[in-house]
């Protein structure tokens, strides 16, 4: 693996971050909670792999330019603003709700919880997104 393969697997690690997300759901719905916390975790697991991976990967490439024009490029950066303004706002949101889960405070918990969990889709989605959109719709020239 090298650097240029890190952008493929920051999706892959958006996508398996997502997925387990929707299980946990799947699972807490269900009532099967020790599923839920296994699933969380492993969310939680893959996104902070994928924070590791994007800081190594722009920190020795710097920001790559979206190229594109015309209609696209406006939905473009709607969408990276949107889905870069709320991963940072969910980074201490997601650690809350962990811990309050971790410590046994379910009320509270599931309090933010209700909150964490769509602005959790919502960037991992995105984030596959902007990978598709940057790395196979419209590519950077080199």
């Amino acid at each position: 693996m090298n650097l240029t393969d890190l952008p493929a697997l920051n999706a892959l690690l958006n996508v398996s971050s997502l997925l387990l997300l929707l299980n946990g759901y799947r699972h807490i719905k269900a009532g099967r909670k020790e599923q839920h916390r296994r699933s969380m975790l492993a969310a939680a697991s893959c996104s902070v792999l994928f924070l590791i991976s994007y800081l190594v990967y722009h920190s020795a490439v710097g920001s790559v330019r979206f190229t594109a024009g015309g209609w696209v490029r406006p939905v473009y950066f709607a969408v990276l603003i949107s889905h870069t303004i709320l991963a940072a706002v969910l980074a201490p949101m997601a650690l809350l709700t962990l811990w309050r889960g971790w410590n046994g405070r379910f009320d509270a918990h599931r309090s933010i919880a209700r909150k964490t969990f769509p602005v959790w889709v919502y960037v991992s989605l995105t984030g596959v997104f902007v990978y598709v959109m940057l790395y196979h719709l419209y590519p950077p020239t080199t």
